[in-house]
């Protein structure tokens, strides 16, 4: 993500140690979605936590279910209350967009090492898109970038993580 700049926005916090990251191991969805919950209240106390990054080692091979736990836990989000506070982005060892050849590189702009999902303040989004040039055009440069670089060598990017 940030080696190849694939979100703009991601070094600077990396750089101020902003990011949290929790280890999240239980396959009980109910878990999963209190841990999540936990996490939004977290940053609710603490603003030098830019954001939290849930990682799902042990759970949530199979992309389908990841999808289901991101559907509950975005309306659970809604639910309480943090609908225009908090948004998830979602990445997953088998992230594919929707319409697209499993095989377009462009895939993985989205795919990572574990399924995770990145709880991010909308302030802080909103905040950054307004100040960098064209935000509306980072999808089409990531789509570039992944199919320039091919599939190869995108798939030996995500399995230089496992080492």
């Amino acid at each position: 993500m940030i080696g190849q700049n694939f979100c703009p926005f991601a070094k600077r916090e990396y750089d101020r140690e902003s990011i949290h990251y929790a280890i999240i191991e239980t396959a009980d969805l109910a878990t999963q979605l209190e841990q999540i919950i936990a996490q939004c209240t977290v940053l609710d106390t603490d603003p030098e936590r830019e954001t939290s990054l849930l990682i799902f080692p042990t759970a949530l091979s199979n992309f389908d279910d990841y999808l289901d736990l991101l559907d509950i836990a975005t309306a659970l989000l809604e639910d309480q209350g943090y609908d225009g506070i908090y948004q998830l982005a979602s990445f997953h060892p088998d992230y594919v967009f929707d319409g697209l050849s499993p095989d377009d590189p462009s895939h993985y702009t989205n795919r990572s090492p574990y399924p995770m999902l990145h709880i991010l303040r909308e302030a802080s989004v909103e905040t950054a898109l307004a100040t960098y040039p064209y935000p509306d055009k980072i999808p089409v440069r990531n789509i570039r970038r992944t199919q320039d670089l091919g599939l190869k060598a995108m798939q030996d990017l995500l399995a230089a993580c496992y080492e």
